[in-house]
């Protein structure tokens, strides 16, 4: 099968006690980071402030580039089958989270119309078990459990 190189804006976003959003979406059934694929004539900003909105309703109010994920480890193959190389853009944001947290404080109130999202939830870094990270962004999870720097990661 073909291999396809998919350009993706993707979300490092934290809470004020310096949790970060986990989404577990529904492609892969394992959790992430929200973010999605690049559109036609769109920034890599502009796609990573549009997936945010989509998959989680929040309204992006400040970012910054992280990092850039490309080489051998952003192989991924779909559950279908379909065989595609990432080029990953990640941002550090802040977003406006007012009224937007269940009463537990961590979960993230958002009815998602494209169902790709199937949970929401904030944790520390130290609480995520990275067996449950989709394989292509343990290598995310990874660097920033390890605090490892840089813009370019392959």
């Amino acid at each position: 099968m073909t291999r396809r190189i998919i350009v993706t804006g993707g979300a490092i976003i934290t809470d004020s006690l310096g949790r970060i959003l986990l989404q577990k979406r529904s492609d892969y059934g394992d959790w992430g980071l929200p973010g999605g694929g690049m559109e036609p004539g769109e920034s890599i900003e502009e796609t990573m402030v549009r997936e945010v909105k989509e998959e989680t309703g929040l309204d992006v109010i400040h970012y910054n580039l992280n990092s850039i994920y490309s080489g051998s480890r952003m192989m991924y193959t779909y559950p279908d089958g379909n065989e595609v190389v990432f080029v990953m853009f990640l941002f550090n944001v802040e977003a406006d989270l007012k009224g937007k947290l269940a009463e537990d404080g961590s979960t993230l109130i958002h009815t998602d119309s494209n169902n790709e999202s199937l949970q929401l939830i904030f944790k520390h870094l130290d609480e995520i078990n990275l067996e449950t990270i989709n394989r292509v962004q343990k290598p995310v999870f990874f660097d920033l459990k390890e605090e490892r720097m840089g813009i370019l990661r392959s």
